[in-house]
């Protein structure tokens, strides 16, 4: 099987509400409305059925839920999601055999409750979060007990990006322009995340957390370089503070805890880079994912692309079905 698990939808009383709340939201809030197989199962199944023995792990798109407002917005929106995506792992089993909870990231004590609820109650096999809340860091301290809890649910945490056009590519300017805070935003994004959790000392407080990053890590891959003897150098570019302190204080390398993460196939047919990113984080790391439905031709072009392009690399039965099912069934504890 082909198990898909980075993939996006709405169940349709989330996507009204969403639409309720902000009937005019911009930049991907515009994106997802223009897809219609991101709410209608008709014409997902219609897509889903080219693929033979194909399914997918579902959770929401962006934007981040704690963009709709504080709580009891935000919390009310992600039990609304969730509830949804409980239903549809009911009602389709063959088409989503599992569902990632979404949180709402602004509330520190509903994040945590809805959390356990979705994973204990629903059957949530992992959650996702975007690289930043509201422009504050995931391992702010108000949301560092979520790694606490997933590492003891031993459970997946999926990192998804978050920049809009209202982050500037200069300095001197209002936007940021030609949707760059999109083409190359967002690996950034997920690398600055990625580079927080590892300088904040969660991997040595939890060897075994389990962190799914979108799109292969990033930028992380193409520049191990400055991320292993770069970083091996930490502190000898700052003036204001001593890193050198934090780089003794760690346990191994910074590229060391980096390779601990887990990455996904999500880059839009991409071959050279998914060869890059399979040799940095090793076949036991890396989980089939298209990104679905954000294609040309929303829906189906995602998926065709990353299979074929799987199917084309030069690896054993073995490992072929590691990144296609066998990684995804034990991370997520699947049957």
């Amino acid at each position: 099987m082909k198990l898909d698990i980075f993939n996006h939808i709405f169940p349709k009383a989330y996507f009204d509400k969403m639409i309720e709340v902000a009937p005019k939201g911009k930049d991907m809030h515009r994106r997802v409305r223009e897809i219609p197989c991101i709410v209608d199962l008709d014409e997902r199944f219609r897509i889903m059925d080219k693929f033979g023995d194909y399914a997918q792990v579902i959770c929401l798109g962006s934007p981040p839920i704690e963009v709709f407002g504080p709580p009891p917005v935000s919390t009310d929106m992600a039990k609304l999601a969730n509830d949804g995506m409980a239903e549809l792992v009911r009602k389709y089993p063959e088409r989503f055999p599992a569902f990632i909870a979404s949180l709402p990231m602004n509330d520190p004590q509903g994040l945590l409750d809805e959390a356990t609820r979705a994973v204990k109650e629903l059957g949530a096999v992992g959650v996702q979060v975007f690289t930043n809340v509201l422009g504050k860091p995931l391992t702010a301290l108000e949301t560092l007990p979520l790694f606490d809890l997933m590492a003891q649910l031993d459970l997946p945490i999926w990192l998804h990006p978050a920049r809009g056009a209202d982050f500037a590519d200069y300095k001197g300017e209002s936007k940021s322009h030609y949707e760059i805070w999109w083409t190359l935003g967002w690996p950034y994004e997920t690398s600055a995340a990625m580079a927080h959790m590892v300088f904040a000392g969660l991997f040595d407080k939890h060897p075994q957390l389990k962190i799914i990053t979108h799109h292969m890590g990033g930028m992380i891959p193409y520049f191990e370089g400055r991320v292993g003897p770069g970083w091996d150098q930490l502190g000898s570019r700052t003036s204001d503070e001593d890193y050198t302190l934090l780089l003794k204080s760690l346990k191994k390398r910074p590229l060391d805890y980096f390779r601990m993460f887990y990455a996904d196939t999500a880059l839009f047919g991409a071959r050279g880079a998914t060869e890059l990113g399979l040799e940095f984080f090793g076949v036991d790391n890396v989980l089939f994912s298209s990104d679905a439905p954000f294609d040309p031709e929303k829906g189906s072009a995602y998926i065709r692309w990353t299979i074929d392009i799987i199917d084309r690399l030069d690896l054993s039965p073995a490992q072929r079905h590691s990144i296609y099912e066998g990684n995804a069934r034990r991370l997520l504890k699947l049957d």
